[in-house]
């Protein structure tokens, strides 16, 4: 099952989120960010659940954004399924439910980034028609 998380609700989804995220120290503190930063930005939350299960086994934080280079969009910050649910589907329909609601909104496509070593994230991507089409570049400041 899958439901978007309003703010609140946002804890469900910690253990799956710092799975991925390992640099941010706790829940709270995932929450906290979340909630009182990234939200107001309009970053939102979706989660997978599993029966039995009293918080989310996977989750994606996606925002939706109007650039020029693709037109109105959803990104993808974070997809993250828990270890021990992994190869269940969890992701496979995260990307489906934001693809309906990205042409709910109108959007022209979704974007991600994953790193380089990701390659059995590569996999489900390309495995849910996501296409390889640039590389990202950062410079630290």
């Amino acid at each position: 099952m899958i439901e978007e998380l309003e703010s609140g609700r946002t804890h469900l989804a910690a253990p799956a989120l710092l799975a991925l995220r390992t640099h941010i120290p706790s829940a709270e503190e995932l929450v906290d960010r979340i909630d009182r930063v990234q939200r107001p930005e309009g970053y939102r939350v979706a989660a997978s659940f599993e029966a039995g299960v009293d918080h989310a086994v996977a989750a994606v934080g996606f925002r939706q954004g109007n650039m020029l280079w693709c037109g109105r969009h959803i990104y993808i910050d974070d997809l993250s399924t828990l270890p021990d649910f992994r190869r269940r589907g969890h992701a496979a329909a995260l990307l489906d439910w934001v693809a309906d609601e990205a042409r709910r909104l109108g959007c022209e496509q979704v974007d991600l980034d994953s790193g380089t070593p990701r390659h059995d994230a590569h996999r489900r991507y390309l495995a849910s028609g996501y296409r390889i089409t640039s590389f990202h570049f950062v410079r630290d400041i």
